[in-house]
């Protein structure tokens, strides 16, 4: 949930986390999660990720960190009716948790396909140009190598995204200089320095860097 408010600052980015509210699927999902050790996306950030999915009519959609599922419910829910959903994950029991979100959300199973594994070893499988939406939650360290992935799967008007963009509020303290937070800073650079990308830094729950990707 949003940190108590202590500043006009503090205040309004609460009131903007807040106003996002998730019915009792996402919240079993997201007490799933805390159990086993898969932190999710914080509501503001799902609700960006739905909303994106709407706005481009997401028809295929690549996850990675399928966690217990609250990202992908969220992508689902944003989705066409006929998209499916390819989520990546190294842990299964994760996945079985996540498998069970979706049926109880009404989910059917061949809109979601759910893949046992590391990242790095399952992306460069997938079709290039075959998807609209690429979302990234694994591996902070591995940010810089999912981008290249993403960027070589997305379909020109795609965008990749990328939560936990500000990790805790260290990305913008320059004295923070651990890996995660070196990591998730260097994949600011290379998205902003990337010309087939058009950026945007968005900032509900941990933060989530999006990005269009323009041309080839």
């Amino acid at each position: 949930m949003a940190p108590t408010p202590t500043s006009p600052v503090q205040a309004t980015l609460a009131y903007a986390e807040e106003f996002h509210t998730e019915d009792e699927i996402l919240t079993a999902a997201r007490r799933n999660g805390a159990e086993v050790g898969a932190v999710p996306i914080l509501p503001g950030g799902g609700a960006a990720l739905c909303f994106l999915a709407t706005a481009i009519s997401a028809r295929s959609v690549v996850e990675v960190g399928t966690g217990c599922g609250v990202s992908g419910l969220w992508l689902l829910r944003g989705m066409r009716p006929d998209g499916t959903l390819t989520s990546v994950d190294a842990e299964p029991e994760h996945q079985r948790l996540a498998r069970q979100a979706f049926a109880a959300a009404g989910f059917s199973g061949s809109r979601i396909r759910l893949i046992s594994g590391r990242a790095l070893d399952v992306l460069p499988r997938l079709a290039d140009g075959g998807y609209d939406l690429v979302f990234c939650d694994a591996a902070k360290q591995e940010y810089g190598d999912y981008l290249a992935e993403a960027v070589r799967l997305l379909r020109p008007g795609g965008i990749v995204a990328f939560d936990n963009a500000l990790w805790h509020n260290r990305v913008a303290d320059p004295a923070q200089r651990d890996p995660d937070t070196v990591a998730i800073r260097e994949l600011g650079k290379l998205v902003r320095s990337d010309d087939r990308l058009r950026a945007l830094m968005i900032p509900l729950g941990d933060g989530l860097l999006a990005a269009v990707k323009t041309s080839d």
